[in-house]
């Protein structure tokens, strides 16, 4: 279980997936003294997706989706100017329920959170197998093409999760991916999803509408 209250880092295009690493660059003043803090605590922060029309209220509070997820610290560098390289493991979905209001001295945004585990049931474990090898059948093409086998010791979900968050997605696809209520439904639909742009690619005009 999360804990109920965390702090929120929020990017344009980044969606973390739970058991998946993450390489984190982290520059901004407010975010610095986010990892401090994190650091010398329970070392936890809370990805979340930044809503279309961001841009103009990005230095405070831009709107943002509502589920997330947290992840767990796992390497850090830090720079000589304040910045560091984070590594973060992804650890469990989270719903934000409601923000803390602005802190003399706290520069990030922090929340009141529901967490919720992700279970595959026994008896979803079949089909989640099947749904598997429907995707690395559509994906081992272009696995082996540009960067060789897809791994097959990795456990289901978590190779789904992986293919979720690193595959070229835009954002707001890998977001309505993480918001599938689990695994089995996750793959599903990015069987679909990739169908999906396999037949928009296929089109005479290239999927291009005018």
């Amino acid at each position: 279980m999360l804990p109920p209250l965390l702090p929120l880092f929020p990017l344009p295009s980044v969606v973390l997936f739970p058991t998946v690493f993450l390489p984190l660059h982290i520059f901004e003043p407010r975010y610095k003294q986010m990892v401090t803090r994190a650091l010398d605590g329970d070392r936890i922060i809370g990805m979340t997706l930044l809503r279309a029309g961001h841009d103009e209220a990005y230095e405070g509070r831009p709107p943002i989706f509502d589920i997330g997820c947290a992840g767990l610290i796992t390497h850090v560098e830090r720079q000589n100017d304040g910045r560091f390289n984070l590594i973060l493991r992804g650890l469990e979905k989270f719903r934000i329920d409601v923000e803390e209001p602005a802190t003399d001295g706290v520069l990030y945004r922090i929340a009141h959170v529901t967490s919720f585990e992700e279970m595959v049931s026994d008896a979803e474990r079949g089909a989640l197998r099947e749904e598997r090898r429907r995707l690395e059948v559509m994906l081992e093409p272009t696995i082996e093409r540009d960067s060789g086998r897809l791994p097959r010791d990795m456990a289901d979900d978590e190779l789904v999760n992986a293919l979720s968050q690193y595959l070229d997605l835009e954002p707001v696809e890998k977001q309505a991916l993480l918001e599938r209520p689990g695994p089995l439904e996750r793959c599903r639909t990015l069987i679909e999803l990739i169908e999906m742009k396999v037949l928009l690619q296929q089109r005479p005009d290239g999927g291009h509408r005018h």
